[in-house]
């Protein structure tokens, strides 16, 4: 029996020490949790994080971060969630350890402050009082109950409270004066609580828990969004969203889409919104001044129909879920256009019929079969700067080794706006429309052409702009307008420069012309200079991997650096020469009659010749320019439901209260000692507060002044 005891009794000691071991570790985890190191090292990351999401642009398509920083470092930061950094999992469980640890050292201390707000600290002792750093001495010949009164008095107009303490042949005023200051460290961390809380609410949580634990998951199809099912659908019961809706003008909406990094999930809404007209201004500077929506709103319980205004900052608010005008776009303006062919020797032109948003083959226009065109954007006007002094000009870039003599415009690029361009500087260049021309191996690249053309370097020049990727700027080629302000005479000869028949015709007409059959030697020369002439349009019309300025660049470097600068001049005479006699082969051979060859002509024909030269890096087969247009507006109106936006309002009012009263609340507390002495009364008076600051200096400057008066007050009685 006694070992079984001893046994019992060990087992029992063992379960003590295991339990007082839980309970120490759990102590030690509260303890971390609401210190304020763990709440500040968790601020410290939530900064971090709001810079990233501040730097890089978040919730962008993810072939833009693929092409902005590669395959590789994209990789790692679609790892980390960076590209929706403020609903990433990591974010959220930060922010919620930070509610947890902040609510923990409010839980700690809230019932410490508020006692200690309410406690008036009596139990002190004369001897303490006394190893005060700011303490006061006096005697009076007046009695304690006299000088009790009039200390009191004073007390209650210089708005302290007190009370009194009878100790033993003595009495102790007790007195405080700004206890609501620990209201504000609570309301301090109680409004970082709510915010974040507030915060919570209205973030991806609760469409993460649907997708979570209701099956629902995002849509990355095509398709009609009122055929999309339901499992890529979100109630109207979701307590919190943001999404967005483009509405054309005279189209109606009653879904919100919201964007996820795999698809889309559509949100219903209770009601249905039609745009009636889309309204814009623009300064001067071609930015927006003003945009509104008139729109008519249907609820689908009531049927009530009512119209509004929806404006930059003046929101819709219908049944708790605001609409807000977010930005515009084109909503399927109608287009028609006219196709060239960029390659081959063909000058047949073919109409086309586009809408923005919709896309078109190319095949049954130009006889090329690996081609769609995805028509992505119009403008009806673009307001540029065209100082001189700003860069504005455009030019396709080529290949950046050839000879700086032949590649001066190809190096130029339009920029951005003078920062400090007049506004008689900014113009409006017209009509554009912009494209992406995709190959049967899913490659695109996108194109910006100009309807009109526009004076550049005081030529008028058509813009036909091209860009590898969204990332990259856009890079203009020039083509010159001709006599009736259009594309054809360039087309033309371009379509002639690749017809060998028409070079030959082109290379002896020119040596005839140059060369009078009165000549010595005449048809040998004609012959020799036909063949350099011949051989000269060959090199710049080129191949499939070479041609232009390039070409000859390539062909001049055969010869030795001597003579290079002489037989370029040599090489360049013929080829302009030539090129003229091409063009009006190229005229007969419509039966157009010949041009006069005039400068302004031959200025013509030398702008041709470099826009020649830089189509072979434009890259589409071929060059579409803008007839007619009809637009067609759409807004595009973001749709939120932000519960927590009210939480957070509160939240922020508490941080102000908060801050007010840690800031501009001053506590003290103040202790008097009255003691009879036999020749009247001992008054030890000594004051505290949390902060020690000049105001405090003062202020124990001044009452200890006042009471000395009391003091001196009370013998004189």
């Amino acid at each position: 029996m006694e070992y079984k005891t001893d046994e019992n009794e060990a087992l029992a000691d063992t379960r003590g020490i295991q339990l007082s071991t839980r309970r120490a570790w759990l102590a030690d985890a509260v303890e971390l949790l609401s210190s304020m190191r763990f709440a500040i090292s968790l601020l410290t990351l939530i900064a971090i994080a709001s810079v990233i999401g501040t730097v890089l642009k978040q919730n962008e398509p993810m072939p833009n971060y693929v092409n902005q920083f590669g395959p590789f470092w994209f990789e790692i930061f679609n790892r980390f969630s960076l590209y929706t950094v403020y609903s990433a999992w990591w974010f959220l469980l930060i922010m919620g350890f930070l509610v947890l640890s902040t609510s923990l050292c409010l839980i700690r201390n809230t019932p410490k402050m508020l006692k200690d707000m309410r406690s008036w600290r009596e139990h002190v002792r004369e001897q303490s009082l006394r190893n005060f750093g700011h303490k006061a001495e006096w005697h009076s010949t007046g009695t304690r109950s006299s000088l009790l009164a009039a200390i009191s008095h004073h007390l209650n107009r210089t708005g302290y409270q007190w009370k009194t303490v009878d100790k033993d042949g003595a009495t102790l005023v007790v007195a405080k004066k700004g206890a609501g200051n620990k209201w504000g460290y609570i309301f301090a961390h109680a409004a970082i609580v709510i915010i974040c809380v507030g915060g919570l609410i209205d973030s991806d949580l609760p469409i993460r828990f649907q997708m979570w634990f209701m099956g629902k998951v995002p849509f990355d199809g095509n398709g009609i969004i009122a055929k999309i099912p339901q499992q890529h659908r979100l109630p109207l019961s979701n307590p919190a969203f943001r999404g967005n809706t483009m509405i054309p003008e005279g189209a109606s909406s009653n879904t919100a889409i919201i964007p996820q990094q795999t698809g889309v999930l559509i949100q219903d809404l209770p009601f249905t919104i039609r745009l009636k007209k889309f309204t814009i201004d623009f300064y001067s500077s071609g930015m927006p001044k003003l945009f509104a929506s008139d729109v008519e709103v249907t609820d689908h319980e009531t049927g009530k129909m009512f119209s509004s205004t929806i404006k930059v900052n003046q929101p819709l608010i219908y049944k708790g879920i605001a609409v807000y005008q977010s930005s515009f776009e084109d909503g399927g303006s109608r287009l028609q256009l006219a196709g060239y062919p960029m390659r081959g020797n063909s000058f047949a032109t073919f109409p086309l019929k586009a809408e923005v948003g919709g896309s078109t083959p190319l095949a049954a226009m130009a006889g090329d079969g690996d081609y769609t065109i995805e028509w992505s954007g119009f403008r009806p006007f673009n307001v540029e700067n065209m100082a001189r002094n700003g860069s504005d000009v455009r030019a396709v870039d080529g290949n950046k080794t050839f000879n700086e003599k032949f590649s001066a415009d190809l190096d130029r690029h339009l920029g951005s706006a003078a920062k400090n361009a007049n506004n008689k500087d900014l113009k409006n260049v017209g009509p554009s429309v912009q494209y992406k021309l995709r190959d049967k191996t899913g490659q695109a690249r996108e194109f910006n052409n100009y309807m009109q053309p526009v004076l550049v370097d005081g030529d008028y020049m058509f813009l036909a702009g091209t860009r590898d990727s969204p990332a990259d700027s856009f890079r203009y080629l020039r083509i010159p307008a001709d006599d009736n302000d259009s594309v054809v005479e360039w087309m033309r000869l371009r379509a002639a420069m690749s017809d060998p028949l028409l070079r030959e015709q082109a290379a002896t007409r020119y040596a005839r012309r140059a060369l009078p059959a009165s000549m010595a030697n005449a048809q040998q020369l004609q012959s020799q200079l036909a063949e350099s002439a011949r051989k000269s349009l060959t090199i710049f019309a080129g191949d499939n991997r070479q041609a232009g300025f390039v070409a000859i660049s390539r062909f001049l470097e055969q010869i030795p650096a001597a003579e290079q600068g002489k037989a370029a001049d040599v090489f360049m005479k013929i080829l302009n020469g030539s090129l003229w006699d091409l063009w009006m082969l190229a005229r007969e051979k419509e039966q157009l009659p010949p041009l006069e060859l005039t400068e302004k002509h031959a200025h013509f024909l030398q702008l041709a010749t470099t826009a020649m030269s830089d189509a072979f890096f434009y890259g589409a087969p071929v060059y579409l320019q803008l007839r007619q247009f009809d637009e067609v507006k759409a807004s595009v109106l973001q749709v939120t439901r932000s519960p927590g936006k009210n939480v957070v309002y509160l939240g922020c009012l508490f941080l102000v209260l908060g801050v007010f009263a840690m800031f501009y609340i001053r506590e003290r507390r103040c202790w008097i000692w009255l003691k009879d002495d036999g020749a009247g009364t001992a008054i030890l008076m000594a004051l505290s507060s949390q902060r020690k600051t000049l105001d405090f200096e003062k202020e124990f400057t001044q009452l200890s002044a006042e009471l000395a008066h009391i003091a001196q007050g009370g013998a004189a009685s």
